[in-house]
């Protein structure tokens, strides 16, 4: 009988640096081939990713890089931030960036790398947490939904 894969998240070790490059680079094709995506990819995305600009945000109390790892193969990645809510008291988690390699996607493996950066943030004494769905991923729109998150915003656009 074989046992269930084992899902598992913890902070990013500098090994983990180019398979983290790796999927960030999937995940910017997935997103930027997606309705609002271009902008996203132009406007609202982190840099591109690189083992220095990752080296510094792993040391930054400020920030999260963890991974998901299946049977201790890294298959996911979860970027976040924190932030001063500006005109009001508290701190708002932001996550910037996750994501699941797709064979990984359907056996838990995001909700646990999700639950990791939930409990940072909530360790980190925030008091809300943001993170991005684009119009059309109903996917993520109901990963971040089953999850608890509610969207609180939408931003509408017009190309000129």
């Amino acid at each position: 009988m074989t046992s269930a894969p084992e899902e598992a998240a913890r902070p990013a070790t500098a090994d983990d640096l180019p398979q983290i490059i790796a999927l960030a680079g999937q995940l910017r094709d997935d997103m930027t081939a997606q309705r609002g995506g271009p902008l996203w990819a132009a406007h609202d995305a982190l840099a591109p990713l690189t083992v220095t600009a990752l080296t510094v945000h792993a040391t930054d109390p400020m920030l999260a890089t963890l991974v998901g790892t299946l049977d201790g193969h890294v298959l996911a990645y979860g970027l976040a931030h924190l932030e001063p809510i500006t005109r009001g008291e508290g701190t708002l988690g932001v996550i910037d960036e996750l994501f699941v390699d797709e064979p990984a996607r359907a056996v838990g493996l995001g909700e646990t790398l999700l639950a990791a950066l939930v409990t940072w943030c909530r360790e980190s004494g925030c008091t809300g947490i943001d993170a991005t769905a684009l119009p059309g991923d109903r996917q993520a729109k109901n990963f971040f939904e089953a999850a608890g998150f509610k969207a609180r915003r939408l931003v509408m656009h017009t190309d000129l």
